[in-house]
């Protein structure tokens, strides 16, 4: 039988498997002859002490015995081409992975994707990167995979009871992403490797009998007192057509503002949601290490360092949000005249920078002066700040920025540190350009970030604005058992569009959820007649 133990080694005895076994026999107490197969199944990594090292959690067997593979859940889907079709808005993580858990529940996905698959969507981001020019249908938020395919493919996430977590990451390895990916505590995929598993998960999608349908976007609604009719479909040479489906799921994203404004004209019931807005901090990655670890070159097998830091003030939480280290900050704006910034690693993490959002939370009395929008009082808000970026610009993707102790400082900075982003930073008061208590809270946030981080608050680290799409301010409601709208029932609100989830992951196992009520509602009304296209 299988034991379970939990040993540390050195960075540079990782992958070492004869430094594991030893390990094993003097922490663990085993006798070298009863160290069979050895599997790990948790890896993270301990930088409390003097040196940093990685903690493993290890399955031992017995000698002569084996650990038997998980049975691929690939190979569980079948054939769906004549089955009944759900409707999916949106291909990103909450929709593809809807699109699978419906095919091996034995319906049909058909996923309308207004943006770009992902090596078409490469053209949309050099343009915004390299020309300031931005398509509002394709780029950093829009298009196949969802804003994560181009923004890191961090998969961490803390809500592990919302769903089948190892069912998400085993169904990512299947389609491509390494393995390591299961056992590591904060895992990630970079977004040089995340593009080819989602394009293989589509593959997947459209061989099991699926469509996935690029540069077609939801532009009207068909819906009566009782239920959600039929969807108007926009394509990219301006034809337009009418989609009915037994169920629609919409999984749209946090940017999808015209989805938002589109259910609203036809009195789809939705709300406001708290949601947080600041500014993307870049440091220096050596100096993160140096922080973190002792090293500032950091010793065989160790990562890009990383940090969380979170504070009170003024009765607002003050945080690090999708922290990428040894990566890039890259704009993410969705419609020309704003200034939207986010961040990215690659597999590697091998950047010399290391960033992360610094964001203050948002609440509903912090929107009082943009009431008259209505539930839409948070997008008001958003796009007021990213306009506002945008002005004090040059009119390119160029972000306003100052040093750290700058910011901190009200001071204007006569110039900044080398940075990641391609587009550029010109100094601004940024002071100035965000809301006050947005502002006001930040500086004594940061300050306190470097009472509990010593080093961090220096003039070697660029505070860009702004980090505003941190998640969606509106909610479209849904019941809590049957995944429903409570006025729509063939209407699915889902992800992080819908108020749902908060990254890859998280969004990955709604879908699933979801995709699971919609097979339970079909298969509770067997002789309902099925809706077509």
């Amino acid at each position: 039988m299988a034991k379970s133990l939990e040993i540390k080694v050195a960075p540079a005895d990782l992958h070492n498997e004869a430094a594991l076994r030893q390990a094993l026999i003097r922490q663990g107490g085993l006798a070298p002859a009863s160290v069979g197969e050895v599997r790990v199944v948790r890896r993270s990594i301990d930088a409390r002490s003097s040196r940093p090292h990685f903690l493993l959690r290890v399955d031992v067997a017995a000698p002569g015995e084996t650990f038997t593979p998980e049975a691929p859940y690939l190979e569980s889907l079948g054939e769906v081409a004549e089955a009944p079709a759900v409707a999916i808005i949106g291909c990103g993580p909450a929709g593809m992975f809807a699109a699978l858990e419906l095919i091996e529940l034995g319906l049909r996905p058909i996923i309308i994707e207004r943006g770009k698959d992902v090596q078409e969507r490469r053209r949309s981001l050099r343009a915004i990167q390299q020309f300031g020019e931005v398509d509002p249908n394709s780029n950093y938020c829009f298009g196949e995979g969802g804003a994560g395919t181009y923004s890191d493919g961090k998969l961490y996430t803390r809500s592990l009871k919302r769903g089948n977590y190892q069912k998400a990451l085993q169904l990512l390895v299947e389609h491509g992403a390494q393995p390591d990916i299961l056992i590591d505590a904060h895992p990630h995929i970079g977004s040089n490797k995340l593009p080819k598993v989602v394009a293989n998960m589509r593959e997947t999608i459209v061989a099991h009998g699926g469509e996935v349908r690029f540069g077609h976007r939801v532009i009207d609604l068909e819906r009566d007192a009782q239920d959600l009719r039929a969807l108007v479909i926009a394509t990219e040479n301006g034809e337009t057509y009418r989609l009915s489906a037994t169920a629609y799921i919409f999984a749209t994203g946090h940017s999808a503002r015209d989805i938002y404004h589109l259910l609203h004209r036809h009195g789809v019931r939705m709300e406001a949601k708290p949601f947080a807005l600041g500014v993307r901090i870049e440091h220096p990655q050596p100096l993160i290490d140096e922080i973190q670890y002792g090293q500032r070159e950091r010793e065989e097998n160790l990562p890009a360092s990383s940090y969380k830091l979170v504070t009170q003030v003024q009765e607002r939480g003050v945080f690090s949000f999708c922290m990428c280290p040894g990566g890039l900050v890259v704009p993410a704006a969705t419609a020309p005249g704003e200034i939207v910034v986010n961040g990215m690693s690659l597999s590697r993490r091998d950047s010399p920078y290391a960033n992360s959002g610094t964001v203050v939370a948002v609440e509903m009395e912090d929107l009082l002066p943009y009431a008259s929008h209505g539930i839409f009082a948070g997008l008001a808000f958003q796009q007021a700040v990213e306009q506002a970026m945008f002005v004090a610009g040059d009119g390119t993707q160029r972000a306003p920025a100052s040093r750290l102790t700058d910011f901190a400082r009200q001071k204007l900075s006569h110039d900044l540190p080398a940075t990641s982003y391609i587009p550029g930073l010109f100094p601004a008061p940024l002071h100035e350009l965000l809301p006050a208590g947005i502002y006001t809270r930040l500086q004594e946030g940061v300050k306190d970030f470097g009472r509990k981080m010593r080093g961090y608050f220096t003039a070697e680290a660029n505070v860009i604005g702004t980090e505003s799409r941190t998640s969606s301010p509106v909610r479209i409601p849904r019941d809590r058992s049957t995944y429903q709208h409570p006025e729509l029932p063939s209407l699915y609100p889902c992800g992080e569009g819908a108020g749902y989830a908060g990254g890859i992951l998280s969004a990955a196992m709604d879908g699933q959820n979801v995709a699971r009520a919609v097979a339970a509602s079909v298969a509770a009304q067997p002789s309902a007649k099925h809706k077509h296209e």
